[in-house]
């Protein structure tokens, strides 16, 4: 985000979302790219080998940790809706970012932000139930994490209202609605490929410019942090594209919510 001078942005990626010895993505080649590691904690993927291996990584390179919070749900890979009570998600919330903490903390780290995952991080756009019971979960573990949100959410302002710190977010890889709301993978067209076209999306995003709609549109994001997804095809290509493009614009890269 720019503010006049030069500007900043934070590049995140979702990582760590391998099970046992089943892999998904390059961790380690993208985490010399990103600035801020989004580390499954367990739910939807992960385990606490990975969960080490990818925080001690991290801290290594100087990559923010922040814990990517989900449906516990192995086989839909989070992507599918849970009807939950509000005090579940809350306890489900609280235990996934004290697990990536601690396992963090034994690596020399620590969690420095929150952003939920797939079903539940487009589910508390509007859900306001759901939305609720996360920020009750960050506020009650520890108030000085950020949260990590799409710009308009409900759970952001929610956040906001409790006195939280929010960062706004925006996505490399995705194509958006007219409302600023991501297109729903099942539809055509919601993931897109092409690295040139994502790194001058990026740009755009990061320059304060805007970028075009799923109808074609111009659509003004302006974001803290620019999200390039690990288990999208060529990944990390399309993740250094990013990052060239990025620092070749004179955009600073930065952690949004470095480890203090």
């Amino acid at each position: 985000m720019t503010d006049g001078s030069t500007p900043t942005i934070d590049l995140n990626s979702d990582l760590g979302e391998g099970l046992g010895s089943w892999e998904m993505g390059d961790d380690d080649a993208l985490l010399a790219v990103v600035t801020s590691a989004n580390v499954a904690c367990g739910a939807h993927a992960g385990d606490p080998s990975i969960m080490r291996r990818v925080t001690a990584r991290a801290g290594e390179g100087g990559v923010a940790v922040g814990a990517h919070v989900a449906y516990r749900d192995h086989v839909g890979f989070g992507r599918r809706f849970i009807d939950m009570e509000p005090h579940a998600l809350t306890d489900e919330v609280v235990y996934q970012v004290a697990a990536l903490d601690g396992i963090a903390r034994a690596a020399g780290g620590r969690v420095t932000y929150v952003k939920p995952h797939g079903a539940l991080y487009n589910a508390i756009v509007t859900h306001e139930e759901q939305a609720r019971a996360v920020v009750e979960a960050v506020r009650a573990y520890d108030d000085a994490l950020v949260l990590l949100g799409l710009p308009g959410s409900v759970v952001l302002a929610l956040a906001e209202q409790a006195g939280l710190r929010t960062a706004h977010e925006a996505f490399a890889d995705r194509a958006y609605t007219p409302e600023g709301h991501l297109v729903p993978r099942s539809q055509p067209g919601a993931v897109l490929h092409d690295a040139g076209e994502i790194a001058r999306r990026c740009v755009a995003m990061a320059t304060g410019e805007p970028i075009t709609d799923v109808n074609g549109d111009r659509l003004s994001v302006r974001p803290h942090s620019i999200c390039v997804h690990g288990d999208t095809p060529g990944a990390v290509v399309i993740a250094r594209e990013v990052r060239g493009a990025l620092e070749g614009a004179g955009v600073r890269l930065a952690p949004f919510a470095p480890a203090g």
